[in-house]
């Protein structure tokens, strides 16, 4: 079993950068694809990166591509989404998930954080 702690969030103004970072405890951290998601107020979980096991092939929502990265440190058991240029849209509460493959459908992810708030102000 995996258990996933989220970091990182907060208020940050448009334009401007955030960091977050997902720590997993266990020894078999890197047998997992692992997946960002958000859910903002009202809307349904949207997938917003996601990244192999080893960290070779990343994937990417149009809506964050160019503007977000995401990576992985297989030795710190951790997962990270950098977020630059953020925009009011991007407001919600960010999830990371683990897998047993890449992929953008949350119910193929089996274990979830708690989340972290990301607010974005205009």
């Amino acid at each position: 079993q995996v258990q996933l702690v989220e970091s990182g969030g907060g208020l940050v103004q448009t334009g401007g950068s955030l960091r977050l970072s997902c720590a997993a405890s266990g020894r078999t951290f890197s047998m997992y694809a692992m997946g960002w998601f958000r859910q903002a107020p009202g809307k349904e979980r949207e997938f917003v990166a996601g990244i192999t096991r080893s960290g070779s092939i990343t994937d990417y929502a149009d809506s964050v591509k160019g503007r977000f990265t995401i990576s992985r440190d297989n030795a710190k058991n951790a997962v990270y989404l950098q977020m630059n240029s953020l925009k009011p849209e991007d407001t919600a509460v960010y999830y990371c998930a683990a897998s047993r493959d890449l992929g953008r459908i949350s119910d193929t992810y089996f274990y979830w954080g708690q989340g972290t708030q990301v607010t974005v102000s205009s």
